[in-house]
């Protein structure tokens, strides 16, 4: 018999029974469920790195794979198997989707995977495991566990740029070799004595005000040339009186900080509202507090830190975790950094400082930088290049002060300065591709060009410097703390090819001499894995040419402000560049899907050679873009061009330039600018319609006074296939030009032949298919194939393009 209590007892226990073996089969099932989703990259994300079955030229390697839904944190592990019998590395408790180990990894193959728990506490399944290779003498830098790189950073003040046992000797120098630099400081200080800048914030935009007018471009850039001033200047009396300048400035300094920290941190100035105000006020601030701390109270100090955790805490989630695997946002990538400033400023008193210097140091480590690979080009060009790489050059000496962290230990940054060498030899017109560069020349890339040479201690970055001449100091805090520097020897890169592909970007950079513009003929191509995106956003399968110092053949519109009809209608169109249109319609518009690719390079002292392929960057309305370009150095450029089409289409090829051309006829149309000149034949296909403009369509707002030449060579009957063969000639306008170029139809492909100075070259282009073509002693089975001879008919040199043979008669 069973009494009441047993009855309720054993139902007790049944029931806990069952209730405990059903949330094991619901953990088990969870578990099961659990699959990692390893869907690769689709556009504007990150992607799974290490690459499988790539090899990587740093240890240890940087990892990245997609944040999982559900993920509270993640488990790597590494291999030297692929079956995980034995672990290398393991490491658990990941909160990011990346992770850099602290120690390194040796050389040879390895296998990575990684599983995630979520907020029930259930793992899921591993990941595939994925190939690498470490290569031999791979760069070595790895990533402080997080406790470490915190214990790394001061907790006395200051903390950017300085530690706090470095003042002594800071102050010490500033009466010695740094004096110039202090002096400086001090003149800067004394300016701002006697006029200090305003601190009542900012307006906010008025209602009703449209999104990029007139008015609007004012109060947005207004606000943050507003801010950079004040606490800029709060900043730089602060530090200048840490060095030994009046108590004064600390005391100006003081007064500008909190009253600028009266202004409504989501306010005109906020990082959501209006960034280009926000970002310099979170950072400058930061400065300014961690330069003047000794001098505030308590109450002042928790005046300023309760303002930096909202302003802190809004960047923060704007920017993680997205950044991590979505990091092609413009902005964003200055961005990161300007809060690994504010974290370590106030890093122990803010909360969450210390996850925003662990962001930052990860960012760094993992996600940075996305406009380029290994290799040192950077997609956005060079105007984006200046003014981002110039603000991170900040980051760079503040986590190597604060955390001993080098960024030049970075491959990236072992490379960095052979962009712009190679884009602007000395004394160059014009930045190349990129938004806002028409107007830059050599000499602005020396200031930084000169901390690239002294961080990475490069003789050839430091030649490029000297050989501009005296430039001016960089003045601030920031030319001081930099003056010390040690000096570096320099070396002029003779023993370096005059060419150099930037694979990363997909930009070839075809050079006759690195030493000086005015002796140079420079022609830059771009076929992009980034497509069109951002800032890079110029057609694939375009081209500049400079020549003597001057612009020739360029990318057309000047940007008024981003975003309009004139920067969106014209110059994110094909037709602004010197590339082809289909039916007068575009590549895609500022995208990563319109991509292309440098299928070939190759550089020597008498030929260069580059072929890109765009055909996918047209969307429906091409298949194949096929564009080789053949530079025999110096004096002649021949283009082939073959495309195919799904339907019938007209095809227009695009040029322009800074000043009027001579249409003499199709086969000589002339451009001369300043010293230098080119003639450009348009060989094939014949009965071309040749047009030129000076319009915009649409134009620029008037504000922006601009006038461009605009030249269209457009087929006259729609065809699926047409191949064009174009020939240009650059020289000097004080010179005559030899007779122009012919071709010849034969079977399967074409020759070209065009005689100059010392002799005549002869070009063999295959029109399809691996065909041997035969013609004048010539015999080859490659794309492109040229000899040059001299006056006597004697061979030169000669040039074929990968896996190919030439066989040419010993005369001719």
């Amino acid at each position: 018999m069973i009494r009441k209590g047993e009855l309720i007892v054993k139902n007790t226990f049944a029931f806990g029974f069952l209730f405990l073996f059903l949330s094991f089969i619901s953990t088990v099932v969870c578990m099961e469920s659990l699959v990692v989703n390893d869907e690769p990259a689709r556009e504007n994300e990150w992607g799974f790195r290490p690459l499988d079955g790539s090899t990587i030229v740093m240890t240890p390697p940087n990892f990245s794979w997609r944040p999982q839904k559900g993920a509270v944190s993640y488990q790597l592990q590494c291999s030297v198997n692929s079956e995980f019998t034995s672990l290398a590395y393991e490491c658990g408790e990941i909160t990011f989707n990346v992770h850099t180990p602290s120690r390194l990894f040796p050389a040879g193959k390895w296998y990575w995977r990684f599983r995630f728990t979520d907020g029930d506490g259930a793992t899921s399944a591993w990941s595939q495991a994925r190939s690498f290779v470490i290569a031999e003498n791979a760069r070595e830098m790895p990533l402080p566990s997080k406790t470490d790189l915190i214990e790394r950073i001061p907790t006395a003040h200051p903390r950017l740029f300085v530690r706090p046992e470095q003042i002594s000797e800071m102050q010490r120098r500033a009466q010695e070799d740094l004096k110039d630099a202090f002096d400086g400081l001090v003149k800067e200080c004394e300016d701002i004595m006697r006029e200090p800048p305003p601190t009542q914030e900012p307006p906010l935009y008025p209602e009703g005000i449209e999104r990029l007018s007139e008015e609007w471009r004012e109060i947005w850039w207004g606000n943050r040339v507003y801010t950079i001033r004040a606490l800029n200047s709060a900043a730089t009396l602060a530090f200048t009186r840490l060095l030994g300048g009046k108590d004064e400035y600390g005391e100006r300094a003081k007064q500008i900080l909190l009253e600028c920290a009266e202004w409504n941190p989501k306010g005109a100035t906020g990082y959501r509202y209006n960034d280009e105000a926000g970002m310099p006020y979170n950072y400058y601030l930061s400065r300014a507090y961690t330069f003047v701390h000794d001098l505030l109270s308590e109450a002042e100090r928790e005046k300023c830190r309760a303002v930096m955790a909202v302003r802190g805490e809004e960047m923060y989630t704007h920017l993680c975790p997205r950044h991590l695997w979505n990091p092609y946002a413009s902005h964003s990538n200055r961005a990161w950094h300007f809060l690994g400033e504010v974290g370590i400023a106030f890093l122990h008193e803010i909360p969450a400082a210390e996850q925003w210097v662990w962001f930052a140091a990860n960012v760094f480590a993992n996600v940075y930088p996305v406009w380029s690979d290994d290799d040192g080009g950077w997609h956005e060009g060079m105007s984006y290049w200046r003014s981002y790489i110039n603000r991170f050059t900040w980051w760079a000496d503040v986590m190597r002060v604060a955390m001993g962290i080098n960024a030049f230990d970075k491959p990236y940054f072992s490379q960095i300065g052979y962009y712009p060498m190679y884009l602007q030899p000395p004394g160059t017109q014009g930045g190349g591709f990129g938004d806002l560069t028409a107007r830059l020349n050599s000499q602005g890339n020396c200031r930084l060009m000169s901390i690239f040479a002294a961080q990475a201690k490069n003789p050839y970055w430091q030649w490029y410097v000297d050989t501009h001449g005296e430039i001016s100091p960089e003045g601030g805090y920031i030319g001081f703390i930099r003056g010390a520097l040690p000096p570096v020897a320099s070396k002029p890169p003779t023993d370096l090819p005059s060419s150099r592909c930037f694979h990363g970007i997909g930009q070839a950079m075809m050079n006759v001499t690195l030493k000086k513009a005015s002796d140079n003929v420079e022609l830059i191509f771009k076929s992009s894995p980034f497509g069109t995106q951002s800032h890079g956003y110029e057609a694939n399968n375009s081209f500049l040419l400079y020549a003597f110092g001057e612009r020739l053949f360029i990318r057309s519109g000047r940007r008024d402000v981003y975003g309009s009809d004139h920067h969106k209608n014209w110059m994110w169109h094909t037709k602004s560049t010197n590339s082809i249109t289909v039916n007068g319609e575009t590549q895609g518009k500022r995208t990563e899907k319109a991509r292309g690719e440098i299928a070939e390079f190759q550089t020597g002292p008498l030929f260069d050679y580059v072929c890109g392929e765009a055909g996918k960057a047209y969307g429906e309305n091409l298949t194949q873009f096929t564009r080789r370009m053949l530079f025999i150095k110096p004096k002649v450029i021949v283009i082939f061009d073959t495309l195919v089409a799904p339907t019938p289409s007209s095809f227009e090829w695009r040029l322009h330039a800074p000043t009027e051309m001579e249409i003499r006829d199709q086969y000589d149309v002339r451009v001369v600018n300043g010293s230098a000149a080119c003639r450009a034949g348009f060989l094939w296909p014949t009965n071309l319609t040749l047009t030129q403009t000076d319009r915009f369509d649409p134009p620029p707002r008037p504000r922006v006074q601009l006038v461009e030449y605009h030249l269209t060579a457009a087929t006259r009957t729609p065809s699926t296939t047409k191949d064009f063969i174009t020939v240009l000639q650059p020289y000097r306008s004080n010179q005559q030009l030899e007779n122009g170029a012919r071709l010849s139809l034969v079977e399967g492909g074409y020759v070209v032949h065009v005689p100059f100075g010392e002799g005549f070259v002869t070009v063999l282009l295959q029109s399809a298919g691996r065909r041997t073509l035969a013609v004048d002693g010539l015999e080859t089975n490659g794309e492109v194939a040229a000899a040059v001879f001299n006056r006597d008919g004697l061979l030169t040199g000669q040039f074929i393009t990968n896996d190919a043979i030439l066989r040419v008669n010993d005369t001719k």
